[in-house]
Parts: structure tokens; C-alpha cells; sequence
């Protein structure tokens, strides 16, 4: 006998694809309290992107780097956090390390669940004292300018109001949400990089807050630093009369360029240029010295130590026998290198963005320059964000560097939200 399946036997599976549809429409809404908020802060943090742009804070500039320290430290006690103000005992000394490095501001906010979370950003710029005058910030149009207010400025308010917004939404449902603006990465962070690193290695997730270029890529991955010193000892005689009895320094240090002209390996991003040289005091004498440097680039911290040690091998195939040879290779950034988790919190902010109408790229290939994200990402199974910070242009410029204004609210919406839904499980 045949049977027949009564229609209303679908219901339950019109029911569910009913229901995910509209849990996906009401996903891509924006929370509008959240959305509201940030459009309400974003004159409050121009009103201090204006305050830190006015305090010139160069990388040697100690005076300036104390007193935004202080001003950045005051605004974090006022939102509630354990501050201090941290001078550095760990110093890795690099070849242009200065005497004296900058402080480093540390809050922690402590709330009631696992999550960990950390924000970092830097204090110092690029500019010497004096030239604020020739740039002070500025508002025009869409754009506001500033000495630093790409770099990175912008993102030292952000975090500020991006913590501002989670204490008047009264959202304390992070475990701990830390902070930390340091004052020397444009000179490498000789000073805070062990800082960065240890108080990085415990935490879920890593949010830095370097600018996010004129499109406002999310970055997952950035180019290693490095950089080699070779040296050569020779020994000095006349020219003319008795070039014999001298040691030509020069000689060996344009062997040791030559032999080491082919270490690069493009194809996976690791490139070594020989771009300084230097050697002799006279026309008429046998150089004793000579010394020239290489500028390197790596994508995978693994090939820096691969380089180091073809470096070293190279250098013991001397022209010269009687030469002394010496080499020194210096990471001043390691890469920063794509993982898994890194990918999966990136995404998720692709949805944020989605829900205020906006798309959100996401770049995993390493391009430019090195940043402090890398240092956070050395120790720790987190996730390592870099690039939440505004829209801008003209980094290092002394005359065009500007963030757009109209990236703020949306700026301000993704890093409070991924910071809500990761502390609620929404983004696991």
C-alpha cells in the first residue's frame, strides 16, 4: 500500500532555515548602543588626538616622551586601570641605540572573566624637538594633520576610547585587558621589546594599533628587520713606495660584499643589500679599515638564524689571510608571521565591519616595514592583530601626514565589539 508524507512534515526544516536566516540578518545589524557610542566619541578623541600631537615626543626626545607618558598615563587612572609608568632595565643595544630610552605606560583592567587581551601602540615619533611649529595639528575637511599622528598617535587615543567606551557600556566581562604605549619603536623598541614579548606570551588575543594604511588593512603578517656590520682590519702603509707592507682592508671588505652578493633568496623573502661602505683616510695609503653594512629582510624568523650562520661561514673564505674579519648581525625586528588564530579573529572582524555596511581587508602577505606586533607574537598562541588603528597617510612625513576622520567611528565600533565577543565567547 503506498503512503503519503503529510506536508507539514517540512515544517521543522523550514523552521531552522527560517531561524538562520534570521539570526544572519539580525548578525549583520549593528549593535546599535555600541554604534551610538562610538559616533559620540569620536570629538572626544580628537580632542585628545589633538592633545598627544601637541606634545612633541621624538624617540630621543626624553622630556617629550615623559611628559605624554604622564598625559597617556593619567587618562588610563581615570578609566579605572592599575597604572605605572615603566622605565626600562632590559636594554638590547643596538648599533644607534641612544643612552637613554623612553618610558612605557602598563594598565591592566581587571574583569570578571578568562579572557586576555591586550592593546599596544607607541608614544614616540620620527620628528625632531622644534619642528611641532611647522606642523601642528589641524583639521581640514575629513583629514585631521599632525607630526605622529599616523604614527602612531591615532593609535594611542584609540585604545584610550576604545577603553573609554567599554567603562560606559559597563561591559567587564574580560578576564584582564591590558595596555601597554611604549616610546622607542622608531628606533627598534631596544628598550620595551622584552617587555612586549613577556607580557604578551599569556594572552588570547594581541590588538595593535598601528595605522591601517589609506584602506585600513587588518595586517597578519609583517617583514622582518635585520641588519649586518662587517668589519675589516687591516694594515696601513704607503701607497707608493711600499703598498707591499700593508694590508689592504678594502680589498677584503669588497671580497666579502662580492661573495656575499647571492644570500638572498627572493622567492621566500628573504633579501640581504649591501648599502654602506666606508674605508681609508688618504689617496696615498693602504687602508687599514674598512667596514660597510646590509640592510635584511625576512618573512620567517627561522631564516634570519639561517642567514646569521651563512654569514659567519662566509667570512672565514678570506682574500687576504693576514686580514682580521669580524661580523655582527642584529635583529632589530623579527617577522610576524600569519597563524591560525590570527586568521580567525581577522575574520570575525570582517563581520564586524560588515554589520555597519563596511568591508574590512585582511592581508596575510608581509609588506613594509617591521612593528612591535612582532615582539608580541614571539612567545604566545594567540592571535597577533596588527593594523586596528585609523586610515591615514604620509607616515614619517614632515609636511602631509594626516588620519581620516571618517575612520574613526567604524575604527572605534571593531575594537570595542571584537573585544566584547571575544570576552563572551562569540568569537571562539
Amino acid at each position: 500500500m503506498s503512503r503519503s508524507f503529510p506536508a507539514p512534515s517540512l515544517a521543522p526544516l523550514i523552521a531552522s532555515l527560517w531561524l538562520a536566516c534570521t539570526a544572519t540578518f539580525a548578525h549583520a545589524e549593528p549593535m546599535t548602543d555600541v554604534n551610538a557610542l562610538a559616533q559620540k566619541e569620536q570629538q572626544p578623541l580628537l580632542d585628545t588626538l589633538r592633545d598627544l600631537v601637541s606634545i612633541e615626543s621624538g624617540s630621543k626626545d626624553i622630556d617629550g616622551l615623559n611628559q605624554i607618558a604622564e598625559r597617556v598615563a593619567g587618562q588610563l587612572k581615570q578609566l579605572g586601570g592599575t597604572v605605572e609608568i615603566l622605565h626600562p632595565t632590559d636594554v638590547y643595544r643596538l648599533d644607534d641605540t641612544p643612552e637613554t630610552i623612553g618610558p612605557a605606560v602598563h594598565a591592566v583592567f581587571k574583569g570578571t572573566g578568562s579572557k586576555k587581551i591586550m592593546l599596544i601602540a607607541h608614544m614616540d615619533t620620527v620628528y625632531l624637538k622644534g619642528m611641532l611649529k611647522d606642523q601642528p595639528f589641524r583639521v581640514d575637511g575629513d583629514k585631521a594633520y599632525g607630526l605622529g599622528i599616523a604614527d602612531d598617535k591615532q593609535g594611542v587615543a584609540l585604545i584610550l576610547h576604545t577603553v573609554a567606551m567599554l567603562q560606559k557600556l559597563n561591559f567587564r566581562d574580560y578576564g584582564t585587558l591590558t595596555v601597554l604605549t611604549n616610546g622607542d619603536e622608531e628606533i627598534s623598541s631596544p628598550g620595551w621589546r622584552s617587555t612586549i614579548t613577556k607580557f604578551a606570551a599569556d594572552q588570547d588575543v594581541v590588538f595593535s594599533f598601528e595605522g591601517g594604511g589609506t584602506e585600513g588593512t587588518l595586517r597578519l603578517a609583517t617583514s622582518g628587520i635585520g641588519s649586518a656590520y662587517l668589519t675589516v682590519h687591516g694594515k696601513s702603509s704607503h701607497a707608493g713606495a711600499r703598498p707591499e707592507g700593508g694590508i689592504n682592508a678594502l680589498y677584503e671588505l669588497s671580497h666579502q660584499v662580492l661573495q656575499m652578493k647571492d644570500l638572498s633568496k627572493p622567492e621566500q623573502g628573504l633579501k640581504l643589500n649591501w648599502t654602506v661602505s666606508k674605508a681609508g683616510t688618504n689617496r696615498n695609503v693602504i687602508p687599514a679599515d674598512a667596514s660597510a653594512q646590509a640592510d635584511a629582510r625576512a618573512l620567517k624568523v627561522a631564516d634570519f638564524d639561517e642567514l646569521q650562520k651563512a654569514l659567519q661561514e662566509k667570512i672565514k673564505n678570506r682574500l687576504l689571510p693576514d686580514s682580521r674579519v669580524e661580523l655582527k648581525f642584529e635583529v632589530r625586528r623579527p617577522p610576524l608571521e600569519a597563524n591560525d588564530a590570527s586568521r580567525r579573529v581577522a575574520a570575525y572582524g570582517k563581520t564586524v565591519y560588515g554589520e555597519i555596511g563596511l568591508s574590512l581587508k585582511v592581508d596575510e602577505k608581509a609588506a613594509g616595514g617591521g612593528t612591535d606586533a612582532a615582539f608580541a607574537a614571539l612567545k604566545t598562541s594567540g592571535a597577533v592583530v596588527e593594523g586596528m588603528g585609523l586610515s591615514g597617510f604620509g607616515a614619517h612625513s614632515n609636511d602631509a601626514e594626516y588620519v581620516q576622520i571618517n575612520s574613526i567611528v567604524p575604527r572605534l565600533y571593531l575594537a570595542t565589539r571584537m573585544i566584547m565577543d571575544l570576552s563572551t565567547g562569540k568569537l571562539k
